[in-house]
């Protein structure tokens, strides 16, 4: 049986990925660069790349963020395996956008993660990327002019006020 402070665990580490791939997607590098111990090193082999330290996963983000046009990264959840203070585990990775060069890049790919805990909760110490599928056909695709405008319908939760009293 798994006991409540592992299962607990498991969960805060595998937030970490979704994190990442929002702060990238989002151009928060600050938050992108706080997911790695002081001593945490990211890695992406085919690139030729490797930072680290948050300060220098942070610049490192942003210039190669810098050339690209656009950019699409969904993550979704793989293996996680805890063992004390430290754990591993795998991020499924699809991702594709034009650089600002014209060239377009698609991939599917994973990312191989080493997490630690520290006083402020659990951390990468590494994250390798391994390409799997790699497709450079041009992307015929762009971001819309400005981002689209979307109505929620009323009663969702997102619409829905906090206020005293049951719920209507």
């Amino acid at each position: 049986m798994t006991d409540i402070r592992t299962l607990a665990d498991r969960i805060e580490i595998q937030a970490l990925p979704g994190e990442f791939t929002d702060a990238a997607m989002l151009r928060d590098y600050d938050r992108l660069a706080a997911l790695f111990a002081e001593d945490g090193v990211l890695r992406i082999p085919a690139a030729d790349v490797e930072f680290t330290g948050p300060k220098e996963i942070r610049e490192g983000i942003e210039r190669l963020r810098a050339v690209w046009e656009y950019f699409v990264q969904t993550v979704h959840p793989g293996v996680t395996r805890v063992d004390g203070d430290s754990a591993y585990g795998r991020a499924y990775i699809v991702e594709f956008g034009r650089m600002r060069d014209g060239s377009s890049h698609g991939n599917h790919a994973l990312y191989h993660d080493r997490y630690r805990r520290t006083p402020d909760g659990w951390r990468f110490t590494e994250r390798s990327y391994e390409i799997r599928y790699l497709d450079t056909s041009a992307l015929t695709g762009a971001p819309p002019e400005s981002g689209p405008v979307i109505t929620l319908p009323a009663g969702t939760a997102e619409a829905r006020r906090p206020g005293p009293g049951p719920a209507s």
